[in-house]
């Protein structure tokens, strides 16, 4: 169960630990026991050394047993796929020397565990009735199904506004292409945009699973409004990025955006340094031109093979809006029929652009 992720570890054990199902089934029932308890969310070599007295069981994982064993003192070890019951009422003695802001026994115990360990361990409160998950060095504590969906609402309503931003500078953006008009200060702003869309997606995507069950309906709108925005940003990118000795590769940039802090990504110039444009204020309104990707990306049934041909062929799209069908015709794997449809559906997608724009 540990991953080298420790974002991807916190997502799953909230999975687990979802409503819904039987672990946080067996988490309620001893919250409304009045009891604590201590459980570790996985066993190896290393919990063993860890864990003294107690007994071993071996037994099917069950929301009632795990009630009823929580009664005891002790922690309570589970198998890596929550599966089985390992262990009960063992005393866990992690490594003291490893440091750890609790205060209460049971907290520091369950924080030193995961940090020594690399698996969850989950803290159930007696005196403060709540559920605290320890994953490496972060500490979550679960919030009750009503407070968390309060919270993914108004995170919807945000990305909701964002999304609909977003496509307002997307479609001014693909008007200015058709123009040869458009600037770096377009392109950064629609980056921006969908770094700000996705974001708030991820945030809304934690929620999702700490609702479990309760989040399916929250999820079939999230899936709704992130509709092609992953594909958006990859075509602005391979439409955009510098060409050149030294000039990264798709993929690179993507990657760089994905670290990029908050912070930077609210200002203009250090995304357009991410992109690799130059940057200050000149820089910012200098020309550039897409070579084609977003456009053609918009004409129905074109595979993504016959773009990149087209592309390869015509390095930019005004020569392509300037192509005709004997000139498309030209490009590896496209015939008259598909040649008129590109030729057509660009016409098209042109002249709705300009329109959008201006009317």
């Amino acid at each position: 169960m540990p991953a080298p992720d420790r974002d991807e570890l916190l997502l799953a054990t909230l999975a687990a630990v979802a409503p819904g199902t039987p672990l946080r089934d067996g988490l309620e029932r001893i919250l409304r026991g009045n009891t604590g308890a201590l459980i570790v969310l996985g066993h190896n070599k290393l919990v063993e050394s860890l864990c003294t007295g107690g007994f071993s069981l071996d037994v099917d994982f069950s929301s009632t047993r795990l009630r009823e064993l929580a009664k005891m003192d002790g922690a309570v070890v589970l198998s890596d796929d929550l599966g089985k019951i390992l262990r009960a009422a063992v005393h866990l003695v992690p490594d003291p020397t490893i440091v750890t802001e609790e205060s209460g026994t049971r907290h520091r115990t369950a924080e030193r565990v995961a940090k020594q360990t690399g698996y969850p361990v989950v803290s159930v409160s007696q005196s403060m009735q709540i559920i605290a998950l320890y994953v490496d060095s972060k500490r979550h504590v679960l919030d009750n199904g009503a407070a968390i969906l309060s919270r993914a609402n108004q995170a919807l309503a945000t990305l909701e506004r964002y999304k609909l931003r977003l496509d307002e500078v997307a479609g001014a953006l693909s008007a200015l292409e058709v123009e040869d008009l458009v600037t770096v200060r377009d392109v950064v702003a629609v980056s921006q945009r969908i770094e700000m869309v996705r974001r708030i997606a991820r945030e809304i995507e934690g929620y999702v699973i700490e609702l479990g069950a309760d989040g399916r309906l929250m999820n079939l709108q999230l899936e709704e409004l992130m509709a092609g925005v992953e594909s958006e940003r990859e075509l602005v990118v391979r439409d955009y990025a510098p060409n050149g000795r030294r000039s990264r590769s798709a993929e690179d940039i993507l990657a760089d955006l994905d670290v990029l802090s908050p912070e930077d990504m609210l200002e203009l110039s250090q995304l357009a340094r991410v992109l690799g444009f130059a940057a200050g204020a000149d820089a910012m309104e200098a020309p550039v031109s897409p070579r084609g990707y977003r456009l053609l990306s918009k004409v129905p049934r074109l595979p993504r093979l016959v773009v990149d041909r087209l592309v390869e062929h015509f390095a930019s799209l005004q020569k392509l809006l300037a192509a005709n069908v004997d000139d498309l015709q030209a490009v590896e794997g496209v015939g008259e029929t598909r040649a008129k449809t590109v030729r057509e559906g660009l016409s098209r997608l042109a002249e709705s652009s300009i329109l959008e724009r201006y009317v």
